[in-house]
Parts: C-alpha cells; structure tokens; sequence
C-alpha cells in the first residue's frame, strides 16, 4: 500500500501535481499493484494524475486507485452530532459525503444521515450546516490564522481510510463500505448507474463503494435526493469536470483542437 500526503491547498496544484507525477511514476515502475491513496490536495486532480501516470506505464488498475475524501466524512459527522446537540455521539453518526474533495464539489447527502437530521432543523439551518462541511478547511484556516492547516484531522482521516483497506484486503464476513472519489470504470455496472444518476458522464466521482481484497469491489448508487441536494449536485459539475480535464492533462497535455 502507498500512502500520498502533502499540502492543503489547491493553489498548490503545481508543486502537489508534480510531486504526485513523481510519486506515481516511482510507485509504477515499482510496486505497480499497490493500492494508492491520495490524499494530496487538490485530489480531484491528483487522482487524475496518478491514473495517467499508472496508464502510460500500462499498469492501470481503477479498482485499487482511491482519492481519500474521508475528512469531509468526519466532518458532517462531527458537525451533525453537534447540531443535534451531542458531539461526542459523531461517531455513531453517518452521513455520505459524495462528489469531489472540495468547495461545492463536496455533496454531503444529510438526507440519507444516520440517525436523521433532527426534526426541527429548519431549510436555513440545513444550508449553514452543507456550507459548513463543504468549506471547513477555510474553518480551520481561519482559526490557525492563516499559520496552518487542517493536518491533526487530516491524519486521522488518512488513518480511518487506510484502516478500512486493510481491513478489506484481510477478507472476512463483516462489508467494508465507505466513500471514495475513484474512477467510475473501477465497477462499469456501479459506474453506469452513478452516471444515470448524475446525469453527465464524469471519469471520477466521490461514490460510496463496498471494498474487497482486491479494491473496489462495488460502486453503490448514490439514492434519492432531496431538490436541494440535486441544486447541490448541478453546481458540483462544472466543477468536477474541469478539475479532472486539469489533472488529467497535466500529464496527457492539452487536447488538440
């Protein structure tokens, strides 16, 4: 298993993108069927990047290429748990955070939150609360005074992340099902009704997905949505789209007109 870490920060996409080229490039004249967890922001492109590197080595495989969005996972947990007024219940708290792995492309779907969201919760309060997971790095930001970054929950949510793959490749009769941003080639079945779902054909999406030994064993359906969470996911695709055609070519180059 090789694990990307580096900076928060997406106007960091040069240095990341070519540091993440290098990683990739070592990891696939090496260890080529290593499971490969990019944390290394912007990961909506740096996912991109690895898979392009991983093609032109002919050693491709989408199964085991993973884009580690857990930290958006965390947080609508934690934020949730606190809106409900128990913190310290985040743990037993679920909400799947679906789409990318940053600003309007994060989709934390608080419909389908387990438990459900507290029945007084206004439409107002719902919105702060999407606001908030979607930008609460500029949070923690903000609260370091511009001194740091998210890195004590970023570590925690690599570790979480890693955790379930391993758990995964080890096999056994509990599922180990979680959320991802992969390539929605990884499971074609799974994939095709994500697009279905969307609506437009993206390469990468943020999905749940039931791990296995060998990878992605499954991309599960992203369900029903309530008509904000589909505002949400329009808003998320230009967005996405152009991420992904950013990282992709950066290794491919610009496409020919």
């Amino acid at each position: 298993m090789m694990f990307l870490f580096d900076a928060y920060s997406d106007d960091l996409f040069k240095v990341n993108g070519g540091i993440v080229r290098d990683l990739a490039t070592a990891i696939a004249t090496t260890a080529p069927k290593a499971f490969v967890l990019v944390i290394s922001n912007p990961v909506n492109s740096t996912v991109p990047i690895v898979a392009e590197v991983f093609k032109s080595h002919n050693v491709y495989d989408p199964k085991k290429l993973f884009g580690v969005t857990t930290l958006d996972v965390v947080r609508a947990s934690t934020f949730l748990a606190e809106v409900a007024g128990d913190v310290s219940n985040a743990p037993n708290v679920t909400v799947p955070v679906l789409g990318g792995h940053s600003g309007v492309t994060i989709l934390p779907i608080l419909s389908q939150a387990t438990p459900s969201l507290p029945a007084n919760l206004s439409e107002t309060e719902v919105e702060t609360l999407t606001k908030r997971i979607q930008f609460g790095g500029d949070e923690v930001v903000k609260a370091k005074d511009g001194a740091g970054s998210a890195t004590l929950s970023m570590a925690y949510a690599g570790a979480e992340f890693a955790t379930k793959i391993l758990k995964a490749v080890k096999g056994g009769s509990e599922e180990v099902i979680t959320q991802s941003y992969v390539d929605l080639n990884a499971d074609p079945e799974g994939g095709k009704k994500v697009t279905e779902e969307i609506g437009t054909s993206l390469d990468y999406f943020s999905v749940s997905v039931k791990l296995g030994p060998n990878g992605v064993e499954k991309i599960l359906p992203i369900g029903e949505l309530n008509p904000y969470e589909k505002q949400l996911l329009k808003a998320a695709i230009p967005e996405l789209q152009d991420n992904i055609t950013k990282g992709a070519t950066f290794i491919t180059g610009a496409p020919k007109l």
